[in-house]
């Protein structure tokens, strides 16, 4: 996907000022949407056990091993819980900000891909309400590791959000996976954007210790993730029909002519001007009446006014005549 985040054609570096209230709002609508469309507790059951069932059939069933593991051994489970209740929420937003500092040309793409794959997801969660794997009924052989060590971290029973405040995230939103989508965002932009060697190791690392934490918590299904990673392949392939558009209603909106008439507009403009006005020169390229052009020489000889013995000349002849043999570039003979 690496036309996702290629730089635009054209635009401008963005303002802080204007691209905070815009994320904040985005993140908003997504956070109330992704409440108000909690679905029926019976129909997420039965979309997590069709899940189950479809991947144990394609023998894609990692969930138990991963789960068991980390419910055996405190000393994976524990930073597991931790990384699934703090780092979705710290990465994206440190990735986004590094984008907007250090590779602004991207930035643009880059936010506008995150929104896209984000606001797909919220589709997601509509259409398919899934019960998570630590949700199901016991027998199915899941056990919730953000409950066995809640003790030692701020949330409860309600996977990452604080203890006390379940009642505040839609736990059946777990198809697609937004924790791998997002973690492969900021991937793939640590990867192509990074230029030292270990930002390029984390931006491999960080997806995919993210898929195997959301499956060892019993957070998320396998197929969870691959949804999560097709959202945002979907979202990169809507980058630049959504800026086009964007810009589009922008241009309207500011009453900006389009390029090609503000072009035509100003050649018909400049040629109107006729080409042989100077706005620092006579017409004729002549100075005024008793003026001297610089380094002209002047004779205590030259009579004021017509020369002695010849027919009266007056006017402007008589100037010109006389500016002539005053001349350096005059022949002698006329001087």
């Amino acid at each position: 996907m690496p036309h996702a985040t290629a730089p635009p054609a054209t635009g401008h570096r963005p303002r802080w000022w204007t691209e905070l209230p815009l994320i904040a709002v985005v993140y908003a609508l997504y956070s109330v949407g992704r409440l108000l469309v909690r679905g029926d507790v019976s129909t997420a059951v039965d979309h997590g056990l069709a899940i189950l069932r479809l991947e144990q059939a394609l023998y894609l069933n990692a969930e138990h091993p991963l789960n068991r593991l980390f419910t055996s051994t405190p000393a994976l489970g524990i930073p597991a819980d931790f990384a699934y209740a703090s780092l979705h929420y710290l990465v994206t937003p440190a990735v986004l900000i590094w984008m907007f500092r250090r590779r602004s040309t991207a930035y643009r793409a880059a936010r506008v891909w995150l929104m896209n794959s984000t606001l797909l997801g919220l589709v997601g969660f509509t259409l398919m309400p899934t019960c998570p794997p630590r949700l199901l009924d016991a027998g199915h052989g899941f056990v919730d590791t953000m409950a066995q060590y809640s003790a030692y971290g701020w949330w409860g029973a309600g996977a990452s959000a604080p203890r006390g405040l379940s009642g505040m995230t839609n736990q059946y939103a777990a198809m697609p996976s937004l924790h791998v989508g997002w973690s492969l965002w900021c991937g793939i932009l640590l990867w192509r954007h990074g230029r030292h060697p270990l930002i390029r190791a984390a931006g491999i690392a960080y997806p995919l210790i993210t898929t195997i934490v959301v499956m060892g918590t019993a957070n998320h299904y396998f197929l969870d993730a691959v949804a999560g990673a097709a959202v945002m392949g979907l979202g990169a392939l809507l980058v630049k029909p959504v800026i086009r558009f964007a810009d589009g209603v922008k241009a309207r909106l500011a009453g900006v002519l389009p390029t090609g008439r503000k072009q035509a507009g100003t050649s018909t403009a400049a040629a109107s001007i006729p080409a042989t006005v100077s706005p620092d020169v006579s017409a004729g390229c002549k100075t005024s009446t008793g003026e001297r052009i610089p380094g002209q020489r002047t004779t205590s000889a030259d009579p004021p006014g017509p020369a002695v013995g010849g027919p009266a000349v007056g006017g402007s002849a008589a100037r010109d005549a006389g500016d002539t043999a005053a001349s350096d570039d005059a022949p002698a003979a006329a001087r």
